[in-house]
């Protein structure tokens, strides 16, 4: 798709849903490279880990938290924790450039008093995938969420409200922001592919940070 350079150019373009948002190129490398430090401080206190599904098997993806509260899954099901599972210890408060990049993506958007509580740090390796689903261990709904792409390019699935709707690809890049509200903020989504070597940073990889108003 075009890329877009402006803040929330082609809003209508017709192959983003009411509520779904992409801004293509939202963030320059050297916020990047800086949202990429902060992660690997996050890490080092939280490490990343595949988490045990409710059906007995492991995520694809690899996942950390930070902020007030980390989401989390295990036999008992999905759910946010206040502390770590794995350490007993909080999780790593959400460093201030993570705020601040929140603060400048969402100032012009629909939700500009948007104020996450929790970020999902999830890291997708090459083989990597996320089926679709919904997001929906949040208290409120009405809040939206907002992700960002760091690393290499990934095919992002957007379906409808059932899971057996049919879906389309966007492939996004390291540097774009995506938003979920409204009428798509319980739109089924996922990760089809990462394209490996795309990456402008020094990550074999992508990262996505999920920011949500989770309690």
């Amino acid at each position: 798709m075009t890329r877009q350079n402006s803040l929330f150019d082609d809003l209508s373009a017709p192959q983003l849903p009411d509520g779904f948002i992409l801004r293509a190129d939202a963030l320059d490398l050297d916020r990047q490279r800086a949202l990429l430090a902060a992660i690997r401080t996050i890490e080092a206190a939280a490490p990343l880990a595949k988490l045990r599904t409710k059906g007995g098997g492991l995520t694809s993806a690899a996942m950390t938290n930070c902020g007030e509260a980390g989401w989390w899954s295990d036999a008992k099901g999905y759910r946010y924790e206040r502390a770590n599972p794995m350490t007993g210890r909080p999780w790593p408060a959400m460093p201030e450039v993570f705020r601040r990049t929140v603060a400048g993506v969402m100032a012009a958007s629909p939700w500009p008093g948007f104020d996450p509580d929790a970020c999902l740090i999830n890291f997708y390796s090459p083989e990597a995938r996320m089926g679709l689903h919904q997001d929906r261990d949040e208290a409120d709904f009405s809040h939206p969420i907002m992700t960002v792409c760091l690393g290499d390019d990934a095919d992002f699935q957007i379906g409808g409200a059932e899971r057996s709707e049919k879906y389309f690809n966007v492939r996004v890049h390291s540097g774009d922001v995506m938003l979920m509200g409204g009428a798509s903020r319980m739109r089924f989504h996922g990760v089809r592919k990462i394209f490996p070597g795309t990456s402008p940073l020094d990550v074999k990889g992508r990262y996505s940070l999920t920011f949500r108003k989770a309690l």
